[in-house]
Order: structure tokens, then sequence, then C-alpha cells
């Protein structure tokens, strides 16, 4: 088997392992025989179980003597939950580890690499990168950045309007785009939403029907500065999912109480540069230290536009319906936007496909250098 094809396999099988890893990375590992065969597969159990390195060794078994190992991500070198993979792949007898990313926790950071190396043993990092650190992303901006990546959900008509002059929005697309929302939520160990459209449409915010279920529903998190949102409703119903709102020294101390004992957890945050709501800087960074290592955004507009100016939106999901909506409707973004056409922010297009009735696109901000920022 060719590396290309074996770590893009491997990729494959960390994607199955989203929705219970978190917040260990989704790691997926490949052993193929000195004839070219594969001999073993894994990939991350649930935190506390077994690495996708560990996983694939012991499906190889003897047969991973003189075999070549392929993982999405340099294998840990240090001992936590588990024993290090590091450790493992020696006794077992590999040969050659051939990585696509190198892990940036301050306690691996190429360290798993030179212990190897160090025994004896070939290692070839960068195969299959481009595809592994997409996979990685949510973590790779974890451990780099401290805080949690964030996905833009939005859903639109096709003239770009979330909801109609009356403030409707349900539904502007079909069941099938709804069903692809909810899988997403899974992926997410978080979905945030700010005070607007928790008032608007008092939601759940729950996975609903997916396939492979998660592991645990997401945590909800609201924001609210001023403490708008009362405690009622399936928001701060703890029997459907946790709920955290963060909020600021504005909300009253009334509010925030009865928040506390409607089961929700509360956190006080600095404001706003802006003197309104909460520094979003901040939120992520307090969800990355809870493990969230992926924060779906639903909105409201002023949400997913304060993110992208401060730079803090790293992908955006956007469902297209076919519906016109008019000037009337509410806009996706809240934001004045760039004076001139040479000051508009750049995106990518990574994916488009139907979905249902509808059209998914899937976007990353483009950097200063041209690349995904």
């Amino acid at each position: 088997m060719q590396d290309e094809a074996a770590m893009q396999r491997a990729v494959t099988l960390g994607e199955s392992a989203r929705r219970r890893s978190a917040p260990n990375p989704w790691v997926g590992a490949v052993v193929v025989g000195s004839d070219g065969t594969v001999v073993g597969e894994g990939a991350t159990h649930e935190p506390g179980g077994a690495h996708a390195e560990i996983d694939a060794l012991a499906a190889a078994g003897e047969r991973s003597r003189g075999a070549t190992l392929y993982s999405t991500l340099e294998p840990c070198s240090h001992t936590g939950r588990t024993p290090p993979c590091v450790a493992a792949i020696l006794a077992a007898g590999i040969a050659r580890v051939v990585t696509a990313v190198e892990d940036p926790d301050p306690r691996v950071s190429g360290r798993g690499f030179a212990q190897l190396r160090a025994a004896g043993v070939q290692v070839d990092a960068g195969v299959g990168a481009a595809a592994a650190a997409r996979s990685l992303a949510p973590y790779l901006v974890h451990r780099r950045l401290g805080r949690s990546f964030t996905v833009l959900k939005t859903a639109t008509s096709i003239d770009g309007r979330v909801a109609a002059a009356d403030g409707s929005s349900r539904w502007i697309t079909g069941s099938e785009a709804r069903a692809d929302a909810h899988a997403l939520r899974a992926d997410s160990q978080a979905v945030l939403i700010g005070s607007g459209t928790a008032l608007a449409d008092r939601p759940s915010l729950t996975a609903r029907d997916v396939d492979p279920p998660a592991m645990r529903q997401p945590l909800r998190v609201l924001l609210d500065g001023r403490g708008r949102v009362p405690a009622t409703g399936p928001l701060f119903d703890p029997e459907l999912a946790p709920t955290l709102v963060l909020t600021t020294d504005r909300a009253a101390s009334a509010t925030v109480d009865a928040w506390g004992a409607a089961g929700a957890k509360v956190g006080r945050l600095r404001s706003a540069g802006s003197g309104t709501g909460v520094d979003l800087l901040a939120a992520l960074e307090l969800l990355a230290g809870l493990g969230v290592l992926q924060a779906m955004v639903e909105g409201g507009a002023s949400v997913h536009a304060a993110l992208v100016d401060a730079g803090l939106a790293d992908r955006l999901v956007s469902y297209v319906a076919p519906t016109w909506l008019g000037a009337g409707g509410a806009a996706m973004f809240a934001t004045a936007g760039p004076a001139t056409i040479a000051d508009a922010a750049r995106w990518r297009m990574v994916d488009v496909r139907a979905v249902g009735p509808d059209a998914r696109l899937e976007l990353e901000p483009v950097g200063p250098e041209g690349g995904a920022a």
C-alpha cells in the first residue's frame, strides 16, 4: 500500500472517532506489513481508552514486527491517562513510522519523533499533511492558540437572509439540511448562541437523530452580557443537555442567580471592546479550558459578524435555500462591512454540495499570505 493511500485511510479512520475522543484528538492509524498489505487498523477511543496507534498495533499483533505504522498525528511520548504510544511502538517492533502532522501539544511537540529515531526507527513526517491537518484543525487550533476552534453555521435564503421581514425563520432550509446541521452539532463539543437568538428562537441546541450518536450532548453556551434571557425554556432544561451562560458584570445579580437555580453554570467575563456583549476571545479561551475543541456557533448575526471581524471565525458552513426573502429580511451578518472591495475579507471554498433541495457551502478564511488563516 502506498504512503498517501495508507495515510488517507488513517484520516478516514480518525474521522470515525470524532464524536467520542474529545478532548483528545481523533487520530487514525494503519499498520502495513512488509508485503504491503494492511495488517491492523485503529482509531482513538474515548478519553482514558486506547489511542489509535495502540488500537492498530493490537489488531496487527505479531505482524507488527518489521511493519510500517501510519498515524495522522505524531505518537505521544508522555504518560497521561494512558502510557506513551512511543513505548508501545518500540515494543511492537515497528520498523518505520509515517505521520502527517507533528503534535503541537508541548508535552509532545517533536519528542515522539526524536525518541523513535533514537531507537533506530525510520520516521517520515508530512505525508498527507493537508488532509490530516484539516481533519484535526480543531485540536491543532486548541493546542496552538489556546482557544476553541469555531464553526459558524448559517441557514439563509438565496439572497442571504436568515429571517423574513416579520422575523420568522422556521424553516428556511429543508429537512436534509437540518439533519446535516444536527450532525455538525454532534461533531462539536459546544454549541454557542447569542442572547438575540435565544430570545427569538427558544432553541434546545441538542444533537438529535444522528448516526453515529455523540458520546454526550454538546455543551450549550449562551452569550448574554446584559442578562436579557430568562432562565426558562428548553435551553435551561438540564435533562436535555448542560448549559453554560457567559455574561459580564452588567447582568443583574437576580438574573445570574436565576440561571444558577435553573441548573446552568455561569461564568462572568470581561466585556467586549465595544462595551456591549462578552469578550469573544475570553469566551473561546474559557471553553478551551473546559476541553471544547470545536465550538459550533449558531447565531445570531451579531455574534457571527463579531467573530469574523475579530479574526476568530475558523470555518463557515452555510446552508442556502432556493428561497427569496427580499430586502426586508434579516441579513446573515450584522456588520457594516468594508468600505471598498479591496478591503473585503477573502474566504476559500473547501466544499460545496447539494443537501436535498438546498446547497451546503463550506468555507475557510484566507490569511494574509493567501492560504487558510
